[in-house]
């Protein structure tokens, strides 16, 4: 059984229509799994709902074999999911350290060892600790935010477009160390708008259409299907 399962979700926002379709998609310890698709397809949408931000009425969601379909949002952080939202992921008025404590508090042990996992990851953040977070370029804006969620000790760590509006080598530096965090046995769900890119480094792929899973696989499957090649890859 995969750590984490998300299925069959069906589900919206508030009272308004289903934006998910009896969508599946989970991932394992140390896997990478990407959820790709058009604009507008749910992708975000699908991560929510496994976040519980979204009204599922029906399917389940399930972590480390406990169905937690029913937990707010802040009881899944504490049952160990880690997520950064794609806007409005950091503190911009606290420097990169504070910014790392405030990842840590819902922990009553000492923060030190985490915290320097964190700088060995990004050793950027370590050189502009006391630096206010506002003043970071856009990628060290996302180490700082990827790095807050590592804070909390995730068993699960969920990203909401990682990449978004940063260079070609800034997007490649981030799933360098994406993929360094995975090897932790950290199970990633990613939601990425660069599919190629992301599905390169995926273990698990999701290709969502109108919040309905359209093609799954492995990366390389999807990276090879003609299908997805013509439809969401530019051939």
């Amino acid at each position: 059984m995969s750590f984490l399962i998300g299925k069959d979700m069906t589900g919206g926002y508030g009272k308004g229509p289903d934006i998910l379709h009896a969508c599946s998609l989970e991932v394992d310890k140390g896997e990478i799994a990407v959820i790709v698709g058009p604009n507008g397809a749910g992708k975000s949408t699908a991560m929510k709902a496994v976040f519980g931000m979204l009204n599922v009425h029906s399917g389940s969601v399930t972590l480390d074999g406990e169905d937690i379909t029913t937990l707010s949002p802040q009881a899944r952080v504490i049952k160990g999911m880690g997520f950064v939202p794609q806007t409005h992921n950091i503190f911009t008025s606290m420097t990169v350290e504070e910014n790392l404590e405030m990842g840590a508090f819902i922990r009553t042990d000492d923060i030190q060892d985490t915290m320097d996992q964190v700088y060995s990851l990004f050793p950027i953040l370590k050189d502009k600790r006391h630096q206010h977070a506002g003043e970071l370029s856009g990628g060290q804006r996302q180490q700082v935010a990827v790095g807050r969620a590592l804070m909390t000790k995730p068993k699960l760590l969920m990203l909401d477009e990682p990449t978004a509006g940063v260079s070609p080598i800034v997007m490649d530096e981030l799933f360098d160390r994406i993929i360094e965090v995975s090897r932790t046995g950290i199970p990633i769900l990613m939601v990425e708008q660069n599919a190629r890119q992301a599905l390169e480094i995926a273990d698990k792929g999701y290709v969502l259409v109108q919040g309905k899973n359209a093609y799954s696989g492995t990366g390389k499957e999807l990276l090879a299907d003609p299908e997805v090649r013509k439809s969401f890859l530019g051939g």
